[in-house]
């Protein structure tokens, strides 16, 4: 098995880096959630979050169990969730690009 560096995770999934020949691959996150991954860049993580957001603005129900079709940052993807299952997947991506952010920030401070 390959080894990862995790980035965020929740009840729902994870979010990590792989590492390869103990060096960590940070070009891409590799995000897994229900039965399903995606590596992603971290621009992409970013569409996602704007996609979600999007979405969660049009839902007009506040918990009703009907699923809908989210869109994804990949173009031929969409995913069937709920909205419980949305406000979980929004959380997992927007919290590992919380932590990506914050150690983006402690690297250029600690070069100083």
């Amino acid at each position: 098995m390959k080894e990862i560096q995790q980035i965020y995770h929740n009840d729902f999934g994870v979010a990590f880096y792989w590492i390869k020949d103990n060096c960590v691959l940070t070009e891409r996150i590799q995000v897994i959630f229900r039965e399903t991954g995606f590596y992603l860049s971290e621009f992409q993580l970013q569409e996602f979050v704007a996609i979600m957001q999007s979405t969660c603005s049009d839902i007009t129900c506040s918990g009703c169990c009907r699923k809908f079709l989210l869109k994804t940052p990949v173009q031929e993807i969409d995913l069937a969730v709920s909205v419980n299952e949305l406000r979980q997947i929004k959380d997992l991506v927007e919290g590992a690009l919380f932590h990506i952010s914050l150690n983006h920030y402690l690297k250029d401070i600690c070069k100083n």
